[in-house]
């Protein structure tokens, strides 16, 4: 009995770390479809709002039957909140990233980049002056530190390249898709990272994908705030993803009115928006949400990582991605500021609460503060009462 109670902790235990790995692999995937839906030249605009309308037509119904119940009305406060979040946490942020993925042609240094959300969202709070950088604390010279060293690894993915790392070209996948001889052709219809790619391409772009995660900070604040007067999480989800995907869709609507552009056959453009859609949002968010109740922002926050992990094997086996020491090592430093600012965080909680716990008093310490006062004048007078 106690050994069949003590392995079913450990599988308790060991839930939300499964639930983060697949919620890392679901994302991972998801920039694969998406660089495979935009080298069939879908537009990335299109592709963004297609996604997003998915993700509504999932979540919505699935909204309204969990939470139908506990859901508090709507008020005005909350909607302009909700509009808001939509804004910048999905139209503007997915716009940014796969535009950006468009212009580096290259999936990993995306994702390395998109890393980058604590220390923005560090930078975020210190201009709106709801943080201030606390130099003498152990956790302020961690989150500045953390942040430099993230900003300084963003710089080596945008302007240094460096050689090849060559053993990625060993996976057997990529050599029996390609024919083993490294031909650029495979599943790519733009040819995956080819010498079209322009230096000026790819520095743009990765200043696009450092601007979603600023555009991402700045979500999480409006967010945290929605989320105390709606606590309903699907609701949330669900709205921000109808607000966005309107939102995404009258940007696009700029650019491309021709129905030939929004038409979606049974190719890589409709399985990319519905996974990106349905599994993506639909399933991940959801399940991240639970972990976030489970453990909290800063155990959710450490799988960040895994992600690059993922998405530079699986560009090397499906999109024939060439990886690069600039890369490798500026997700290194990437990764390392990440780290310092989750360790920042976590340390300036334990000094918040150290700080809250009140002081014991004579009376906790078994004294009483009339007999101290009064023992201690005794002794001043010179035992004379």
């Amino acid at each position: 009995m106690g050994t069949a109670g003590g392995g079913g902790g450990v599988v308790d235990g060991a839930k939300p770390a499964v639930a983060m790995v697949a919620v890392e692999l679901v994302f991972s995937a998801l920039q694969i479809f998406i660089k495979l839906a935009l080298d069939d030249g879908m537009d990335a605009r299109i592709l963004v709002a297609y996604r997003l309308v998915f993700a509504a037509a999932f979540l919505c119904p699935l909204a309204f039957l969990v939470e139908r119940k506990k859901r508090p009305p709507l008020t005005m406060k909350v909607v302009v909140g909700l509009f808001l979040c939509g804004l910048f946490g999905i139209a503007i942020n997915q716009n940014l990233l796969v535009l950006a993925m468009k212009l580096t042609n290259s999936t990993t240094i995306v994702t390395a980049l998109s890393n980058l959300t604590p220390q923005s969202t560090f930078i975020v709070a210190i201009l709106s002056r709801q943080e201030v950088v606390k130099l003498g604390k152990a956790s302020g010279r961690a989150k500045l530190a953390g942040t430099l060293v993230g900003l300084g690894g963003a710089m080596v993915v945008t302007f240094y390249r460096g050689p090849e790392i060559v053993f990625m070209r060993r996976l057997g996948l990529r050599g029996a898709r390609h024919g083993g001889g490294g031909s650029r052709g495979g599943l790519l219809a733009a040819g995956g990272e080819t010498t079209t790619t322009s230096a000026a391409g790819r520095v743009v772009g990765s200043f696009l994908a450092i601007s979603s995660c600023f555009s991402y900070a700045a979500w999480l604040s409006i967010q945290a705030r929605v989320g105390e007067a709606f606590p309903c999480h699907y609701s949330i989800a669900a709205l921000v993803c109808l607000f966005g995907a309107a939102q995404s869709a009258a940007l696009a609507l700029c650019f491309h009115r021709d129905a030939a552009h929004w038409r979606l056959g049974r190719n890589v453009r409709l399985y990319s928006t519905a996974y990106a859609g349905v599994v993506a949002s639909g399933f991940a968010f959801p399940l991240m949400s639970w972990c976030l109740r489970k453990r909290g922002p800063l155990y959710v926050a450490m799988f960040g990582p895994l992600i690059i992990v993922f998405v530079a094997v699986l560009s090397s086996v499906f999109l024939d991605e060439t990886l690069h020491l600039g890369i490798a090592l500026g997700a290194v430093l990437i990764v390392a500021g990440l780290y310092m600012v989750l360790w920042g965080k976590a340390r300036e909680t334990q000094e918040k609460e150290a700080a809250a716990v009140p002081k014991p008093n004579d009376e906790e310490l078994g004294k009483e503060p009339a007999a101290a006062d009064a023992m201690a004048m005794v002794e001043q007078n010179g035992g004379e009462t």
